[in-house]
């Protein structure tokens, strides 16, 4: 399974917010075998949601999009993924009943809460107010990170792929030191190889074979200088 993850908000754009929501998706996501192979950020701007959530939904399995819901002013991000999937807005009747179970009467909420692409499947918020949404294999979830993580673990079954194992390596040689074994251990296993040069160099070795990620990784700690 593949997935691209989208973001809105000015705010991370303009760096006052930092984008965990990104960073722990996609950590989720890869824990479940899942291919994250888009992360993008996007202003509060329905065309330009509009625009990249039906793009990616072409080309990926599912869309995750975080941030940008509820009824103020630029909470855009319902009216872009409806504009996406070429449907209007509509007050759902399931979400107002959830609002309803948590002490919230229609009264209380503000116009525009519950308004859900039509025909979409209403997600509860379980540490909040502002409905998520699924449909046609794009969830909306919310930009708080306790809301967000919450929504997300009541549908995270959804997603599922092959578990991918990794080990790390650190040595503490030059990066352009290492080429060759990491060519070679690359060449002597099956597994995925990154290097992460800074104080020292951690290098990365993936594969969805356990047994074959570990002997590479045993490989490859007896022909570098580890830390001491």
């Amino acid at each position: 399974m593949n997935v691209a993850v989208v973001t809105v908000g000015d705010e991370l754009l303009a760096g006052r917010t930092a984008n965990t929501n990104a960073t722990w998706l996609c950590e989720r996501l890869a824990e479940r075998g899942v291919s994250v192979e888009r992360v993008t950020t996007l202003p509060d701007r329905i065309g330009d949601i509009a625009r990249v959530v039906n793009e990616y939904r072409a080309e990926y399995d599912a869309v995750v999009v975080t941030g940008g819901l509820g009824p103020t002013h630029d909470d855009l991000t319902m009216e872009g993924v409806a504009a996406a999937l070429g449907r209007d807005l509509e007050e759902h009747e399931g979400a107002l009943a959830w609002l309803a179970e948590d002490g919230y009467s229609r009264a209380d909420l503000t116009g525009g809460t519950a308004d859900l692409p039509a025909g979409a499947r209403a997600l509860h918020n379980e540490e909040g107010v502002a409905p998520g949404a699924a449909l046609e294999g794009v969830y909306v979830l919310p930009g708080v990170p306790r809301e967000m993580k919450a929504m997300f673990e009541s549908i995270e079954s959804e997603f599922s792929g092959t578990p991918t194992y990794r080990e790390e390596v650190v040595a503490d040689e030059p990066e352009s030191a290492l080429l060759d074994r990491i060519a070679a251990v690359r060449d002597r296993f099956d597994v995925s190889v990154g290097s992460y040069p800074g104080n020292s160099v951690r290098i990365s070795l993936e594969s969805t074979d356990e047994t074959t990620v570990a002997e590479a990784a045993a490989w490859l700690r007896e022909r570098v200088d580890g830390p001491e």
